[in-house]
């Protein structure tokens, strides 16, 4: 099954009062890069978590963003002073009624007043039970992007289809073509020769012997052999369950490589268009396979 590299995928989940929400984002890279971004709390969680993703996905660059939410928590509710800055307000207090012979005392009143003394409370964070917390909106949020990835991995797989049904038809065209392709080129250079050679006499035997070879050397039917069976396996590949993005790759730059000789072997001009045609449907598939898992 063809899987897109990009995609978005979202999840949360609320444990002992606390909210992680997750967010994933999947663009193409060449391998596979996991990228996360995570709370100062649970940052001894980044190996684990790298793991976590990366069994799942085997190509692109993979970006984790995971948020503690407090706004509904109940941990907001709790406050705890801020000794040492009390303190130091009470000692500021305390010198200006020294400085300007203030007799009032400090009451607690006026104290309270600064509101930065009361601090929300968090309590130490226990790693065990957070990552299996995380993991719930984790899960959650893979398996949206999953399944983008795969919604948008049936789209690529139709042009891909439609690109090689291209490729395959202009093929069998050229391959018609090859007999006669062959036997024009014999002509050619029967010709040639005979303008080269006007008034010397030569074997003749020889001469057939001569041309035939370098006609031969002008066939292009190993290489469309070759091609066939290449179009072949990339069939084929649609129906893989691994990441295949990088062999597909490979593989059209085997087919460039036989259309290539093609086009520079064979001097019949209908040929050659249709090898331009090939390799334009080759460029197009090269762009979407980089978009694949």
């Amino acid at each position: 099954m063809i899987k897109s590299m990009t995609g978005y995928g979202k999840g949360e989940s609320i444990i002992d009062g606390r909210k992680y929400a997750v967010e994933i984002r999947s663009l193409n890279h060449r391998y596979l890069e996991v990228v996360l971004r995570l709370p100062g709390s649970i940052s001894a969680l980044e190996t684990a978590i790298k793991r976590k993703v990366g069994g799942c996905f085997s190509r692109g660059r993979i970006e984790v963003s995971i948020r503690l939410d407090t706004a509904d928590c109940e941990a907001v509710n709790k406050y705890e002073l801020n000794l040492p800055l009390l303190r130091n307000y009470h000692e500021l207090l305390q010198q200006m009624r020294q400085e300007f012979g203030i007799q009032e005392e400090i009451t607690l009143a006026e104290l309270t007043r600064f509101k930065d003394i009361f601090i929300a409370a968090e309590e130490e964070p226990q790693l065990e039970g957070i990552m299996q917390n995380v993991e719930v909106a984790l899960n959650e949020a893979m398996a949206l992007l999953t399944e983008m990835r795969q919604k948008e991995g049936e789209l690529l797989l139709a042009d891909l289809e439609e690109r090689i049904s291209n490729v395959e038809t202009l093929l069998a065209a050229i391959e018609k073509k090859v007999p006669l392709s062959v036997q024009n080129s014999k002509i050619r250079l029967m010709e040639r020769v005979r303008e080269l050679t006007e008034g010397i006499d030569i074997d003749e035997i020889r001469l057939n012997q001569e041309i035939a070879i370098m006609a031969d050397k002008s066939d292009i039917t190993e290489e469309i052999v070759r091609l066939t069976s290449h179009l072949c396996q990339f069939r084929e590949m649609f129906k893989s369950e691994d990441a295949i993005g990088r062999k597909m790759d490979f593989l059209i730059q085997e087919m460039n490589r036989e259309a290539n000789t093609i086009g520079s072997k064979t001097g019949d001009l209908d040929i050659s268009r249709n090898v331009i045609e090939i390799k334009s449907e080759l460029g197009k598939l090269k762009e979407q396979v980089q978009n694949i898992e």
